[in-house]
């Protein structure tokens, strides 16, 4: 429901008891707005008494029609405190707590530090999460004024007896918040679309560096080149979906740029893959015309390359097209972006529910799963991560990670495009020193890695190229402490931990550094925590259950990790089988088992599948593994050298098998001291690795990911 430019969700049902209403922020507009819409109910504003509001509020709470109360979060006895309280609920009467001034992490759903929300949830009374969401503070720079209400109020489920924690609020109020970020109108709109927008509008000022040859090109000259090569797609093949094999760089982005402009599906093929993995992935995709060049099929011989007629080379078809590229330039520059799109089709293509890019995933623990990630997907995720980070429009990001990453899709392709950031591309990311030079040549202030390219970077990089970085995030595998650390200490910049999976388009959590403020008499809020992989993005909600009997938890007890939002895939690509088992009402389940913190930051302990039962409980392989690191002394900084692997025992259910390229001529001995070491350090002997496998090199993925099916193979066979 609407009223003036506010939208009002969940208000038809508010509850007509009297109840606490927090919301997660409440600035002196959107307070307003709220008087208005609950003006029938009997409200009573509620302040606690050292909290920073703005002069408007404190002059509106000082009028003589307005009824305040205030309490001090610091009274030791907050049941007291509520029921003194208790009495403004009286008749239906609603109290609306209003969060005070805080420094906050942008696009953060909730402003209230966490032992004020505790004290909140212990004064005893019914609460009803509040979410306000300003979709000018989370948008995307390609969307018109007039598509977006002033703020978007969400209401929550309503918390009582035994639900009272801040946990549960927690919850509900990441809830609620997706349901305004999900209810937004751009979401219903065409990736194509958008980025034509965006090209339109950010074409002359930010464009492409190509590390492979050091050339520059604004954004406004190639997209005409994309325009003129949509044209041959469409008239190569009749099917949906096009392959691309392509590293990042000026083919890969305008060959992606051209299939969606063609109306059709990038399939970016995992050139690093097996044979069988890449032969499955075109079978399942139905690909049938392949985009590439001819100097990267020279490169990769071993690739199970299609028939040359199957392939499209891109640095053929551009000459031979520069004729139309030229006519093509003309015509973008005349039309505005609406009228462009008409011309190309896209108003008859693809939007909002509908499959915009297909991923595959790794194939770590068996046959590789299409992944379709819709329009809605995409510019959500896009919209999540850009909004989170907040980048200067100078910002520069260096765009190394494969395309067939979902990372290196949508935020080093996607993301940079639809926002109008310079793009600097490497097409290797195991090339460290070039990428440093790179860094320092272009002045670039963001880098997304993995730790595993991160240690490349520790062996081959001085730390002056890398000076001109100001944010470092990874993602793919799980940050160690002691590597960024050693990271910070040796280039003066600590790497930031992020999570996502391929199904949530990727990015769900990331963790930044404190915001910049003047306003130092505001208390903080964390905006990185060691250990964990950040806030949640916004308009993405969470659930734990118990891994044994799937009963819920609370968030603040360790259980498998649900999410839900407008970045979460429709399902597997005609594997309704496997989609069943993951997806429930909408809710993703991740695989991962973890919990969130008293301050919002999701902490994951390990991948579900990286757990073994042994005599009835679940170990956790990742866990077992930073026990070895700690009691062994052991240096991960520059290389991974262990790996846990569970495998069949006929006692216990399961063993656990440590692979480990470290010499020893002494294993048997080794694993008794081993045994006898981390039961000191205080694991259980359950826990405790029963055989030693040693191996040349720990199997890793081309993403830097444990290779799990290789390792399960090399442990089952040795």
């Amino acid at each position: 429901m609407a009223a003036g430019s506010f939208t009002f969700l969940g208000f038809e049902s508010f509850p007509s008891e009297g109840t606490l209403i927090v919301p997660g922020l409440l600035r002196h507009r959107e307070m307003q707005a709220l008087a208005r819409r609950l003006a029938h109910r009997p409200i009573v504003w509620l302040v606690e008494e050292n909290a920073f509001v703005e002069p408007a509020t404190r002059d509106y709470l000082a009028r003589r029609d307005v009824l305040a109360a205030t309490f001090s979060d610091q009274d030791p006895h907050p049941a007291v405190v509520g029921a003194a309280l208790r009495s403004k609920l009286d008749a239906g009467g609603l109290l609306i707590f209003i969060p005070g001034d805080v420094v906050a992490g942008h696009g953060h759903a909730c402003h209230i530090p966490s032992a004020q929300l505790r004290f909140l949830c212990e004064l005893g009374l019914p609460i009803l999460p509040l979410a306000v969401h300003c979709p000018e503070e989370v948008a995307l720079s390609v969307e018109s004024s007039g598509e977006s209400p002033g703020a978007i109020f969400a209401a929550g489920r309503r918390l009582d007896d035994a639900g009272l924690s801040a946990a549960n609020f927690r919850q509900a109020l990441l809830e609620a918040s997706e349901q305004a970020f999900s209810s937004r109108r751009f979401l219903a709109g065409s990736l194509g679309e958008s980025l034509l927008r965006a090209l339109k509008t950010h074409g002359r000022n930010a464009g492409l560096l190509d590390g492979a040859d050091d050339s520059a090109l604004p954004y406004s000259q190639l997209l005409p080149a994309a325009i003129a090569l949509s044209r041959e797609i469409r008239t190569a093949t009749s099917r949906k979906r096009v392959g691309v094999i392509l590293p990042p760089g000026r083919g890969g982005l305008v060959g992606n740029l051209a299939v969606v402009l063609a109306g059709k599906i990038p399939v970016n093929l995992n050139f690093t893959a097996s044979r069988e993995a890449v032969n499955s992935a075109i079978r399942q995709a139905d690909l049938d015309k392949f985009l590439t060049a001819d100097p990267f099929v020279r490169r990769m011989p071993e690739f199970p390359w299609p028939p040359n007629r199957d392939l499209l080379f891109v640095e053929r078809l551009l000459p031979a097209i520069r004729a139309r590229i030229v006519r093509w330039a003309i015509i973008s520059k005349l039309l505005p972006a609406g009228a462009l799109a008409r011309l190309l089709g896209l108003h008859q293509a693809g939007r909002d529910h509908d499959e915009a890019i297909l991923l595959f995933t790794s194939g770590s623990s068996g046959e590789p799963k299409g992944v379709p990630l819709t329009h809605r997907n995409i510019l959500a995720n896009v919209c999540q991560f850009g909004a989170k980070l907040d980048l200067p429009p100078n910002a520069r990001i260096l765009g190394c990670l494969p395309l067939f990453h979902s990372f290196g899709i949508t935020v080093t392709l996607w993301y940079p495009l639809l926002e109008g950031i310079d793009l600097v591309t490497y097409p290797n990311p195991l090339e460290s020193k070039r990428l440093a030079e790179l860094v320092n040549l272009h002045h670039v202030r963001l880098l997304l890695s993995t730790p595993t390219f991160l240690r490349g970077f520790m062996r081959r990089v001085e730390p002056a190229q890398l000076a001109p970085l100001e944010l470092i995030i990874t993602g793919a595998e799980k940050l160690p402490q002691s590597l960024a650390q050693t990271f910070e200490k040796k280039f003066g910049i600590l790497p930031f931990e992020g999570y996502g999976l391929t199904e949530t388009s990727p990015a769900t959590n990331v963790n930044l550094p404190d915001p910049q403020t003047d306003r130092t008499e505001l208390p903080a809020l964390p905006t990185h925590r060691p250990g964990s992989v950040g806030h949640f993005l916004c308009g993405i909600a969470v659930r734990i259950t118990n891994p044994a009997t799937s009963a819920a938890n609370p968030l603040d007890q360790s259980g498998l990790i649900w999410l839900k939002g407008p970045n979460i895939f429709p399902g597997y690509l005609d594997r309704h089988d496997l989609t069943k088992n993951i997806l429930v009402n909408g809710w993703l389940k991740t695989g991962d088992v973890g919990h969130v913190d008293d301050d919002g930051f999701l902490h994951i302990e390990g991948r579900i599948s990286r757990f073994s039962k042994i005599g009835g409980e679940m170990v956790p392989h990742e866990a077992v593994e930073n026990a070895i690191l700690r009691v062994l002394h052991l240096d991960t900084r520059t290389e991974r050298l262990i790996a846990v692997v569970g495998v069949p025992d006929d006692q216990k259910g399961e063993a656990l098998v440590l692979l480990s390229c470290i010499a020893s001529p002494t294993l048997q001995q080794e694993v008794v001291d081993l045994r006898y070491k981390l039961m000191d350090s205080g694991i259980p002997s359950l826990w405790c690795p029963k055989r030693i496998i040693p191996v040349d090199e720990i199997p890793v993925l081309a993403s830097g990911k444990l290779d799990l099916k290789t390792c399960q193979r090399l442990a089952q066979q040795l």
